[in-house]
């Protein structure tokens, strides 16, 4: 974004703004944050290059200069003619009083009682309750009117916001003004911030192209702006009849207009792609406001006009993702892309793998893609090495396994809310005409790839993920699984087999520690699934059994009773509520089973020793005793 062309910064200064408009995508405010620009003192004000455009009075050409260092490298003139400059700009002397007044309020160690705070701001009011308009332009009096914001009362910030109407546009594109302008909409009233959203009215589309401007408007919309205030903005970028005619179409949706007229339907998209594209190439494109626009504009959008936002915008799609709106263009634009416009985006996406699965928004991308590409080669090329130096954490992370577990159980309702079903449904109907492949075939695709790497990757962290409830049953899906068991070969079929010997060897030890696992709640419905060798079907109360993986159901219960629970401990896993459901399953596996004779022997003879009575509040070994009967 280029510099504004009044303006006039020392090299400094300017890599300093530059620094910022990189790393910071808004000018928050928090009620704790220092004032903007407040890190300069009075003295180091006085260093500050003098901005092209301020009051020289004629025949001071050499003063300034001087200032400039153009004539002197004399420090201490330069500064002496700096203060007799200043002092004879407009308002100049009451500049000097309030900021010596100034320096003593914005003072924060030790903090100042309310009482001399309060005593301090009631000094400034009185000097510049009547210039405040000819102080907000200015780089150190500008700070002045920050930080009497910050510590005014409701009435008092209502005031300054009238005395500066007529002036925010120009404040919103002033290097320092935009830095009060959000200290307004950060600590002023409702009808404050409406005043200032209606003045702005009509020149929206115009700061979005604005260096400065941009900002304010971001953190206008995604931090101040109520839901009807957003739809008010984003109207705006429909043209000019809307941004002119607020109450008129108060209420409108893009829908309706483009409903009932294909010419203002032509108009909007052109107006939207014009503002879009401009913005993008200002650099904006993680705006959220943008993405609210963009969305608008894909709502719309016909076959060329999606080619011209993919062209547009495939080289930063990692900038839509981390917004709803903008993850829902991302996605939109995902599913009607064609497969060499899919590969432009994967490329694009590739660096930034990790934190589009890890975010809640980015989650949905990443799905998307899963659901619509039909390359799943280069998929598995492009996010292999990332996914595998990652996996425990997204396994850890309540929107990082989403994926995995899609290419596990498709689109289960168990993991997937109805809102969130309802979303990717929406990106697969629009997927139709470009994706040719079975979505059941895909998904097998994808696990024939990914799963191997599941297997490998658990086998390694398997004692970090059993910490965690959701480790444990993301492993026990893993486990549980048909199709992905169907996918390995013999070599990956023994490293599936030596993660179940190695989950059973966990659960070996005194079960009276607290640290043993069998007290974490998922480590026992994990246990129980390979006890049973099913998964539970909670609507249909029975255990669904698998048909391909091998080795659990009665081998591993088998197993289980001899190396890890023993007859010797039996009844301990019986007396220990949290245990004794483990050997209810180990029951109902091995009951009618060769290999459980003498599992159900050893439980008949302590019958008499299991503690059933209300004190111990024990239901696994209450219904073990019913079984036993």
């Amino acid at each position: 974004m280029a510099p504004v062309a009044s303006k006039k910064r020392s090299v400094k200064s300017q890599e300093k703004s530059e620094e910022k408009t990189v790393k910071k995508p808004r000018i928050s405010v928090d009620s704790s944050d220092e004032d903007n620009l407040d890190n300069l003192s009075a003295e180091e004000d006085e260093d500050v290059e003098i901005e092209d455009g301020e009051d020289v009075e004629e025949g001071d050409e050499s003063g300034a200069a001087a200032a400039k260092g153009e004539g002197s490298s004399n420090h201490g003139e330069q500064r002496k003619l700096l203060k007799e400059r200043k002092l004879q700009r407009r308002s100049g002397t009451e500049i000097q009083n309030i900021k010596h007044i100034w320096e003593k309020l914005r003072c924060k160690t030790p903090p100042l009682p309310k009482e001399i705070r309060d005593k301090l701001s009631n000094e400034i009011w009185e000097i510049a309750k009547d210039k405040i308009a000819d102080l907000v332009l200015k780089h150190d009096a500008s700070r002045i009117v920050q930080t009497l914001v910050k510590y005014s009362t409701k009435d008092r910030r209502d005031q300054i916001v009238l005395a500066l109407k007529g002036k925010y546009y120009v404040l919103a594109t002033s290097s320092y003004g935009k830095y009060l302008l959000v200290k307004l909409l950060h600590y002023g009233s409702k009808n404050s911030r409406q005043l200032i959203i209606n003045e702005l009215h009509g020149n929206l589309r115009k700061l979005m192209r604005h260096r400065e401007g941009a900002y304010v408007v971001e953190d206008l919309f995604v931090l101040y702006a109520t839901n009807d205030q957003r739809q008010q903005m984003i109207r705006e970028f429909w043209g000019s009849e809307y941004a002119y005619f607020r109450d008129e179409h108060s209420g409108l949706t893009l829908e309706d207009v483009c409903a009932k007229s294909v010419e203002k339907r032509n108009i909007i998209a052109r107006n939207l792609i014009g503002t879009i594209t401009a913005s993008v190439e200002k650099g904006s494109t993680g705006f959220q406001i943008l993405h609210a626009a963009m969305r608008e504009m894909v709502k719309i959008a016909d076959a060329k006009e999606i080619d011209e936002m993919i062209e547009l915008l495939h080289e930063q799609f990692a900038e839509l993702v981390h917004t709803p709106e903008g993850a829902d263009v991302a996605c939109t634009l995902m599913a009607k892309a064609t497969a060499k416009q899919r590969k432009l985006i994967l490329k694009s996406l590739k660096a930034h793998g990790e934190k589009l699965i890890k975010n809640e928004h980015g989650n949905l991308v990443f799905i998307t893609l899963l659901l619509t590409v039909d390359d799943t080669v280069l998929i598995y090329r492009t996010f292999a090495d990332m996914v595998k130096e990652n996996l425990v954490d997204f396994i850890l992370d309540k929107y990082g396994r989403r994926p995995f577990l899609y290419m596990l159980l498709s689109l289960d309702g168990k993991y997937f809310n109805p809102l969130v079903k309802k979303e990717l449904n929406k990106y697969i109907e629009m997927s139709h005409e470009t994706s040719k492949k079975d979505p059941l075939v895909r998904r097998q695709q994808l696990l024939s790839k990914f799963g191997p790497l599941m297997v490998s990757v658990i086998n390694k962290e398997y004692s970090t993920l059993l910490e965690e409830n959701i480790g444990a049953q993301f492993i026990s899906e893993v486990l549980t699984n048909d199709a992905l068991y169907k996918q390995l070969d013999d070599k990956q079929k023994k490293q599936f087999e030596d993660l179940i010997n190695s989950i059973a060897i966990v659960f070996k030890g005194d079960i009276t520690e607290e640290e043993h696992p069998i007290h974490t709640p998922f480590s026992t419905r994990l246990l129980k699934s390979l006890i049973q060798g099913g998964k539970w079907n909670n609507k249909e109360r029975k255990v669904e059994p698998l048909h391909s993986v091998e080795g659990l159901g009665v081998p591993f219960a088998s197993k289980f009773y001899d190396e890890i629970v023993d007859s010797s401990n039996v009844l301990s896993w019986i007396n220990n509520k949290d245990s004794s459901f483990i050997i209810v399953a180990l029951f109902d596996t091995l009951n009618n089973a060769d290999d459980g004779k003498q599992f159900v022997k050893d439980l008949k003879a302590i019958k008499k020793e299991i503690d059933i009575t209300e004190e111990s509040n024990n239901k696994g070994a209450q219904l073990l005793v019913k079984l036993l009967k």
